[in-house]
């Protein structure tokens, strides 16, 4: 029992490692389908993250893909890439929360809190209220 205990604190030293730095998930992320990669930077105390390169950037007729899901039509031709859909997270205990999350494949905005796992994975859970009702995506670090 005392080796299952033992190997158990091992396994979970690389989380907290990062879980202890506001500043781990600073960087670029890719999602787990390789269909687009996020910047993750800081302005003053908060967290704020980019779509700065997506697999197919352009739309079926070869014009470069716009947000056209966005529910303001004066945001409606915007370019995807480059456009910042992480925001406003604040460090809090190896978390980053009270930010949220903009999905153009939908044009919804969502609650969000990041942390990384202990296997230095992003994990991303967007919500609707609750954090326990909603999606979490895992991103890799590049």
């Amino acid at each position: 029992m005392k080796r299952f205990w033992i190997l158990l604190v091992l396994l979970q030293l690389p989380g907290l490692i990062f879980a202890g730095d506001e500043n781990g998930i600073l960087g670029k992320w890719a999602d787990h389908k390789g269909e687009a990669r996020v910047l993750i930077y800081k302005k003053g105390e908060q967290f704020f993250g980019k779509l700065y390169w997506l697999k197919d950037p352009y739309d079926k007729d070869g014009n470069v893909r716009k947000d056209e899901k966005n529910p303001e039509p004066e945001k409606r031709n915007r370019e995807l890439e480059g456009l910042e859909i992480l925001r406003n997270f604040s460090y809090h205990n190896g978390v980053w929360t009270g930010g949220k999350i903009y999905d153009p494949r939908s044009g919804k905005t969502y609650d969000c809190k990041l942390s990384l796992s202990g296997d230095g994975k992003l994990s991303i859970r967007g919500y609707l209220g609750f954090s326990f009702i909603g999606k979490t995506e895992t991103m890799v670090r590049l």
